[in-house]
């Protein structure tokens, strides 16, 4: 299993945010660069980068992503309202390892089968839970959808992983859902990253028992309840 820093971007700055609620934000870094640079210099491999301004409609930290792109020495998936092609292939030329849909994904799965058959093996899909309903836009929507459904919905396509997050969990260090995630490793034909609540070395021992092939740090890494460069050693691959 690898593990991989999240950095989500929020008015040009790198946050965290307790529950997915915007209103509940407890780390502000005013240089994501910089940010980077300090998960690459530990040791980490990947990097997941989300632009929440984007994903909630709200503005953009376009230049921002790219200038990560050309300067993070880590391989880069990106995500946050990315909702068409030519968002896909902007990030791809960019250098993006892969491009993270959610969304439009979840939302119109024709378009998510068209995507995948155009860049096989380059798309994550997302699929952000909440008491097993998929949410949407920035987590303020609920869908008709669980994740049992979703699933179903992707195992036949020609993606790269799976990333559900607990949204519930989400920046609350309290664990993550080891119910659903076992549910999701055992339906998916795919690779499953799991995100969402990760706070001690248990859980990405018990997350890595599962067989989840990779696990998102937030809030954990950023308030130094795991010790990074430790796990970025152990969990590499």
């Amino acid at each position: 299993m690898i593990a991989i820093p999240a950095l989500d971007l929020r008015d040009g700055c790198c946050v965290q945010l307790v529950g997915g609620r915007y209103e509940q934000e407890r780390v502000r870094l005013k240089d994501p660069i910089q940010v980077a640079a300090n998960w690459a210099e530990m040791g980490f491999r990947r990097l997941h980068v989300v632009d929440l301004d984007a994903a909630t409609g709200r503005s953009t930290n376009r230049e921002l992503v790219l200038a990560l792109l050309s300067r993070c020495r880590m391989e880069i998936q990106v995500g946050g309202g990315i909702r068409s092609e030519a968002q896909i292939d902007e990030w791809l030329s960019a250098g993006a390892r892969a491009v993270v849909v959610g969304t439009k994904a979840m939302e119109e799965p024709a378009w998510l089968r068209q995507m995948a058959g155009r860049y096989p093996g380059r798309l994550v899909i997302a699929a952000d839970v909440r008491d097993r309903q998929v949410l949407s836009r920035g987590w303020q929507e609920a869908l008709p959808l669980d994740i049992a459904q979703a699933i179903a919905g992707v195992n036949d396509l020609a993606i790269s992983a799976l990333l559900v997050t607990a949204v519930h969990k989400e920046g609350q260090m309290a664990g993550t859902d080891l119910e659903l995630m076992e549910e999701v490793v055992g339906a998916s034909t795919h690779p499953i990253l799991a995100s969402g609540g990760i706070a001690r070395p248990a859980d990405l021992e018990a997350l890595a028992k599962l067989g989840v092939a990779g696990a998102i740090l937030g809030m954990a890494l950023y308030t130094g309840a795991l010790d990074a460069r430790g796990i970025a050693k152990e969990y590499s691959t």
